[in-house]
């Protein structure tokens, strides 16, 4: 018996340790499952030769009225907010462009392999919303969850191509996360505050970008050749256009949505 108990009772132990990640590192450190690991791939692009597509995504017509956003429940997200807290569904910029559009590369790559990046891209949870409301990522690269509020959130993508997650953070903390297949778009919720909306794209190569305040974008680096550029908007879809680049040739694009 007591051989039985003594054995029941380490057993409640080791599984306890490995709940908690075999005991070492603060309650805020990071909850990793992708990145790393994989052998090391060098850049099959020669610099010397290599070209650029810079653009902008220009909006025409009327865009709908941002909705205000009641953080009552959150006092202390919504005190961060001096004139109120507004949806990112459609942000069009002083200068005519769209913000927060996915602009990426969709065909004309080949069967070329690109490395994982070493440095992670940052998800924050700040003012509870998303921060950035998209952005994008390489396949295995880490991506780095942040909570910044010190409340709970619980971050919740819904994938259809890579396996999905639902991950809380009670508290000021990092957890870190990959994807493993290429996905546009990866939509992101929180289960907590059902306002906080983002997206993630995930592409196998780097050739994409973000929209900011001004508009614009920039795809360095491409070998010369000819490309199809997507641009992915939440509310109004996709454009795509076709694009030659030549030898250390930077190639200037203008794609459209209308409201």
């Amino acid at each position: 018996m007591k051989l039985h108990r003594l054995f029941g009772l380490t057993l409640i132990a080791l599984l306890i340790l490995s709940a908690c990640g075999g005991g070492g590192g603060e309650a805020a450190s990071s909850d990793s499952d992708g990145g790393g690991g994989d052998a090391a791939v060098e850049s099959p692009v020669d610099a010397a030769t290599a070209g650029t597509i810079n653009g902008k995504i220009s909006f025409t017509g009327t865009a709908p009225e941002p909705q205000a956003i009641l953080m009552d429940a959150e006092p202390d997200c919504d005190a961060q907010y001096s004139d109120g807290a507004f949806t990112e569904e459609v942000v069009v910029n002083s200068n005519g462009t769209l913000m927060n559009v996915f602009v990426h590369v969709t065909d004309g790559l080949g069967d070329l392999v690109f490395p994982v990046p070493s440095e992670s891209v940052l998800l924050d949870q700040q003012g509870c919303r998303y921060e950035p409301h998209v952005l994008g990522v390489q396949t295995g690269q880490d991506l780095t969850i942040r909570n910044s509020d010190g409340i709970l959130h619980n971050i919740h993508p819904m994938p259809e191509n890579n396996r999905p997650f639902n991950l809380g953070q009670p508290i000021e903390m990092d957890s870190t996360k990959s994807f493993p297949t290429s996905e546009v778009m990866i939509p992101v919720e929180c289960d907590v505050h059902d306002w906080m909306v983002g997206y993630i794209g995930v592409k196998e190569h780097p050739y994409f970008d973000v929209t900011g305040s001004d508009g614009a974008f920039s795809l360095p680096n491409l070998p010369p050749g000819t490309y199809t550029v997507e641009a992915w908007h939440e509310l109004y879809g996709t454009q795509s256009m076709s694009v030659t680049v030549g030898e250390s040739e930077t190639v200037d694009i203008e794609l459209t949505f209308a409201g």
